[in-house]
């Protein structure tokens, strides 16, 4: 009985790693950088993407936040200060992190 008992649990145990796909998935090299960036929100990319803009003056952003994402201008600016500190928003458009990253961290050296 002992055999018999160790197979069927040898059998769960390999059909239980064919049902999750995220196991041999996580494995390979290629496949959580897509999942990794396809995991930020649409709501976080268009987050970035209103901050990548170059705006007129003050008050054409905030009205754009408004307008476009449909949030006060102090939520967005609540996201984005979570989004420069997430890897996946850095993975998606580097420039903009490190650009606010770089912001961030002078106006820290100025207090």
């Amino acid at each position: 009985m002992t055999t018999s008992d160790s197979q069927p649990g040898a059998d769960s145990a390999s059909g239980a790693d064919s049902a999750s796909g995220a196991e041999p998935g996580s494995g390979s090299g290629a496949e959580p950088v897509p999942s990794a960036s396809a995991e930020l929100s649409a709501r976080a990319r268009a987050v970035l993407a209103l901050e990548r803009r170059s705006w007129a003056g003050p008050g054409a952003k905030e009205r754009a936040i408004r307008e476009e994402l449909g949030m006060s201008p102090v939520r967005y600016f609540q996201l984005l200060n979570a989004l420069i500190e997430d890897e996946r928003a850095l993975r998606e458009d580097p420039v903009t992190v490190n650009r606010l990253r770089r912001l961030k961290e002078e106006r820290r050296g100025r207090r």
